[in-house]
């Protein structure tokens, strides 16, 4: 379960200072100092995490010194982020889709630091974003959970109504449909990026409605786990690799691992060739991937999703290359066309297949 916030937030520092006592951190030599901002509890699995591990690993570097805050509601982000950056942090990461507006206020005041954005669209000349296609992974836990299921009925617990997650919905039920053309994903909102009372309730909501697969967009599926578990339902989970919280019900993971993206940034930064810009990592970076196979999946289902998962590797497919319909039935990518990055980091409509709207 996640870790208490005293903790963690003393674990972050303490990690960062030994980093950076080991290079004296004398005014002529002063450790680098790189501050990041967490909207959930680090825990042990999850989006926050994932994006620790990242930190962790450069906070192990000599000349590194390194701080986070985690659990920062989004309408406190702003101050959060102007007093690391009024502290002399030279590189500081905002980690969540809602930090983006406080992000950019802060770092008009702050031209010298670096800011860089997590999953969001715009950029200044200090402020970089990135992320990765891990919708490409989405689809391919889609295939897995097409296969799988036996009632076609599969719920989807999702945070909020924002392109990110849209997307994600819809890249898993391309991959669901693909496989699967008979099946449903039935959404579900709990407006929340983690809150453990309304993500069981949508849970058992979707399982009550005959649902034999779950998946989420929650920033740790720890609950989804649980309640698979406890229903006899599969399960599909998010950020990291979920078996342990459910290992009978656990089918497959989409996972992320931010470690070799981080290191780049600071290389980047110390090398003085940083620049601001917008990065969106495939899978080919290794940056989000599939997790390993729960025991429950058979042979022939891993095969023929390691097999989708080399053609997206090596382009031979595109998620979303056309014809794509929409709930309505309306061609929305036609015929052989593929999507603009632009129109998929703004896609605000459901695919073919998602049963739910918005408002739900």
């Amino acid at each position: 379960m996640f870790k208490s916030g005293l903790f963690f937030l003393l674990a972050c520092v303490a990690g960062g200072v030994a980093a950076g006592a080991a290079t004296g951190a004398d005014p002529d030599n002063r450790p680098l100092k790189i501050g990041f901002v967490y909207v959930s509890p680090v825990g042990d699995i999850g989006w926050s995490y994932a994006h620790d591990q990242g930190r962790a690993s450069l906070a192990k570097q000599p000349g590194i010194l390194t701080y986070c805050r985690e659990a920062v509601p989004e309408e406190e982000a702003e101050e959060v982020i102007s007093r690391m950056a009024g502290k002399g942090y030279d590189i500081i990461f905002t980690t969540s889709f809602g930090f983006l507006d406080a992000t950019l206020r802060v770092a008009e005041k702050f031209p010298d630091t670096v800011f860089m954005h997590c999953s969001g669209n715009r950029t200044a000349p200090n402020v970089g974003n990135y992320f990765a296609r891990i919708y490409q992974i989405r689809y391919l836990t889609g295939m897995v959970s097409g296969l799988m299921t036996r009632t076609n009925r599969i719920g989807y617990v999702a945070a909020y109504p924002i392109p990110e997650v849209i997307r994600g919905i819809n890249a898993f039920t391309l991959g669901v449909r693909a496989v699967n053309p008979e099946a449903q994903v039935r959404v579900l909102w709990v407006r929340q990026w983690f809150g453990a009372a309304r993500e069981r309730e949508a849970a058992l909501k979707l399982i009550d409605g005959g649902v034999d697969v779950l998946t989420s967009h929650q920033d740790s599926p720890i609950v989804l786990g649980a309640v698979a578990e406890e229903k006899g339902v599969y399960f599909v989970g998010y950020h990291s690799d979920a078996d342990r919280f459910g290992p009978g019900a656990h089918l497959v993971s989409a996972t992320l691992d931010w470690t070799t993206y981080y290191q780049a940034v600071v290389d980047a930064v110390r090398a003085g060739t940083w620049k601001s810009g917008s990065a969106w990592l495939g899978i080919q970076s290794g940056i989000a991937d599939i997790s390993s196979y729960g025991s429950s999946v058979p042979q022939e289902v891993r095969a023929m999703v390691d097999a989708r998962k080399q053609e997206i590797i090596d382009g031979r497919h595109i998620v979303f290359q056309g014809p794509v319909r929409d709930q309505t039935g309306e061609v929305r990518i036609a015929e052989g066309a593929v999507p603009t990055d632009q129109e998929l980091l703004t896609q605000d409509w459901f695919v073919e297949g998602v049963i739910g709207s918005f408002e739900e």
